[in-house]
C-alpha cells in the first residue's frame, strides 16, 4: 500500500514535472543539478505527504514484531491500523511523522534520482553516441543505489524514531520534535549511529531502486519522454 501510493506518486511527479521543465524552460535540452533537486524536493514532499498514513501504518505494524507483548498495537491489517489510528487518536494522527518522512523522502528522490541522471549524462558524453544505453543506464542506477543508501538513511533513522515511539508513564514522547530526535540520537549513538545497519538498508532500498530506475527508462522510451528532439 505504501509503495502503491508514495512510490508512484513520488516517481510520476518527478518525470512528469522534469518533462515539463524541459519542454518549457529549457527549449528540449537536460536539466541541470539544481533543476532536478528541485523537481526531486518537490515530488519526494508531495507523494510522503500523501502516503505518510501508509506509512505510518507500516512502521507500527514492523515494530510490533520487536515490542514486549503487553505494548503491541496488534493491528490486524493496515486498514484496521487506519481504522484505530483514527479512533483512538484522531484523524490528524494519520500524519504523525510527515514531516520526518517527508524530509526522508525528499532525501532519497534527490539522492537516488540527480545522481542516476547527472551520472547518467556523464556517462554518456564520456563514451559517445555509440555506447551502448543499457549499460550506461545500468552502471549509473549501480552508483545512484549507493547513494540512495548513504544519503536517505540518516532520515530513515528519525523517521522511524519517531513514528514508533509512544508515550512514557508521565505522558510526554521521547521525541517530541526532529530537532530532540536528532539530539538523543547523537548523544545515544553518536554520528556515525545516523548509519547504524547501513550494508542492511542498502539492501531494502538499493534493489528496487536499480529495478525503479531502469523500468523507469523503459517507461520513457515506450511514451517517448526525455527523448531528445532532432
Amino acid at each position: 500500500m505504501r509503495q502503491v501510493v508514495y512510490g508512484t506518486l513520488r516517481l510520476g511527479i518527478y518525470f512528469n514535472l522534469t518533462e515539463w521543465i524541459k519542454v518549457n524552460r529549457n527549449g528540449g535540452e537536460n536539466l541541470g543539478v539544481a533543476q532536478r533537486a528541485g523537481a526531486s524536493l518537490v515530488a519526494g514532499s508531495l507523494g510522503s505527504f500523501v502516503g505518510n498514513p501508509c506509512d505510518l501504518a507500516l512502521v507500527r505494524m514492523q515494530a510490533d514484531t520487536v515490542l514486549p507483548e503487553a505494548e503491541r498495537r496488534n493491528y490486524k491489517n493496515v486498514f484496521d491500523a487506519f481504522s484505530r489510528i483514527v479512533s483512538e487518536e484522531g484523524v490528524t494522527s494519520l500524519w504523525k511523522g510527515a514531516v520526518p518522512t517527508m524530509t526522508r523522502a525528499v532525501a532519497l528522490n534527490m539522492s537516488m534520482l540527480v545522481s542516476y541522471e547527472t551520472a547518467k549524462d556523464a556517462a554518456t558524453a564520456a563514451m559517445g553516441p555509440d555506447a551502448s544505453p543499457f549499460k550506461i543506464q545500468f552502471g549509473s542506477s549501480m552508483l545512484a543505489a549507493v547513494a540512495t543508501a548513504v544519503g536517505s538513511l540518516p532520515f530513515d533513522n528519525i523517521k522511524t524514531k519517531m513514528q514508533k515511539q509512544k508515550a512514557g508513564p508521565d505522558g510526554k514522547m521521547p521525541y517530541p520534535r526532529i530537532a530532540d530526535c536528532i539530539r538523543i540520537s547523537m548523544a545515544k549513538e553518536g554520528l556515525t549511529g545516523f548509519w547504524a545497519g547501513l550494508p542492511t538498508y542498502y539492501f531494502i532500498v538499493g534493489p528496487p531502486a536499480i529495478i525503479t530506475l531502469l523500468a523507469a527508462e523503459q517507461y520513457r522510451k515506450l511514451f517517448g519522454i526525455g527523448q531528445k528532439k532532432n
